[in-house]
């Protein structure tokens, strides 16, 4: 069993810097409160990664569903569902850009994955799709940042532009409001984070 436990801490480790881990925190931090009398609810965690941010929710909702296209970083989610004994909480290796999945949620967590995905309202429509009736959708991004220019990446996202599109795709409210502002957390750049989240 130790020597599983290392090998599970390097393949953590790898993924979970200090920096990550530090950002997870405050965005957990900003997350919580949004899951209050949640309970019975189900959430899914769009672009998971390694489940630094959902497995760290898993008290406040009935299961969690950690989906993300990298199956190293699920295997390290999954090693971390099984040492820390979470027994609402599963992993599903999917991509949603390429395929619509058979899922539904109350909650669904997006965070720090729209920038990597270049068409956005398809991928919020998606997401729309899959949450129930009354359900939330909760975005954590960047601001709009010109300092940054990227072939692969949104250099942040503009409020009332994303809000817009949230209400082409079929949302009834979002509120957005800037919670964090910290130094080289975007591509080495300072910038600072929102909180958007979207009632369908």
């Amino acid at each position: 069993m130790h020597m599983e436990n290392n090998v599970f801490e390097q393949m953590a480790k790898r993924y979970d810097t200090e920096d990550r881990i530090e950002l997870a925190n405050i965005i957990v931090k900003e997350v919580r409160p949004q899951l209050q009398n949640s309970k019975t609810k189900t959430l899914i965690d769009y672009g998971s990664g390694t489940g630094l941010i959902s497995l760290e929710l898993t008290d406040l909702v009935d299961s969690a569903l950690l989906v993300d296209s990298s199956n190293q970083m699920l295997e390290v989610a999954q090693a971390k569902i099984s040492h820390k004994e979470i027994d609402n909480a599963k992993v599903l290796y999917s991509d949603f850009t390429q395929e619509t999945p058979e899922l539904k949620a109350d909650i669904v967590l997006v965070s720090l994955v729209l920038l990597h995905i270049p068409d956005t309202t398809k991928i919020l429509r998606e997401l729309y799709n899959i949450l129930n009736d009354d359900g939330k959708l909760i975005i954590i991004d960047f601001d709009k940042n010109d300092k940054i220019n990227h072939p692969m990446v949104h250099n942040g996202f503009e409020h009332n532009e994303l809000k817009q599109k949230l209400q082409e795709v079929g949302f009834a409210a979002t509120t957005i409001e800037t919670f964090h502002h910290g130094n080289r957390i975007f591509m080495n750049q300072d910038a600072s984070m929102f909180i958007s989240t979207s009632v369908k």
